[in-house]
């Protein structure tokens, strides 16, 4: 199965807030809850002022990673009980570059808040607080199910994500 993924509106350059111009598409696969692999035709964006390209993910697609958000969110949230398809060390894995990245996520959650004026701003957050890291994300962004997404969207939106691609491997390596 294969998909063709285009936002409705014009999407501005994360990295300096000007205009794309579509410049190709590639193809991303990700994997659902059921074990399932689909392929997305993910468009390339290239910024008219500075040159760098992007790729349009859509809301369900975390960067470098190859299952949907749901399928790491369900493992975080319920590590016991779900059903994802996947081998323990990619468990591990998700779960290392979650408690790796909460407390800079949260960050820059705030600084995202803070810098587009929104109420209700929660600058209690610390990371010497006694809760979880999904509580303090969840502070954030609420715990109903689409949490990580909620996440991932406006960090990535904002040029703030920061590339794992080779992070996590053994310490062998």
């Amino acid at each position: 199965m294969e998909f063709l993924v285009r936002s409705a509106g014009r999407t501005p350059s994360p990295c300096c807030g000007k205009s794309m111009s579509v410049i190709g598409t590639r193809e991303r696969k990700a994997r659902e809850s059921s074990g399932e692999t689909i392929v997305y035709n993910i468009r390339r964006l290239g910024c008219d002022q500075c040159g760098q390209i992007h790729h349009e993910l859509p809301d369900f697609l975390v960067p470098y990673n190859r299952y949907k958000a749901e399928c790491i969110e369900s493992v975080l949230s319920n590590p016991s009980t779900h059903d994802v398809p996947a081998d323990e060390f990619t468990l591990f894995r998700w779960f290392e570059w979650f408690h790796y990245f909460v407390d800079y996520w949260a960050n820059c959650l705030l600084s995202i808040m803070l810098r587009t004026n929104q109420d209700k701003v929660p600058l209690h957050l610390t990371s010497a607080n006694a809760e979880t890291a999904l509580h303090r994300i969840g502070r954030l962004v609420g715990n109903a199910p689409r949490w990580l997404e909620r996440i991932v969207r406006p960090i990535v939106n904002y040029n703030l994500w920061i590339q794992t691609r080779s992070a996590f491997l053994s310490d062998d390596s």
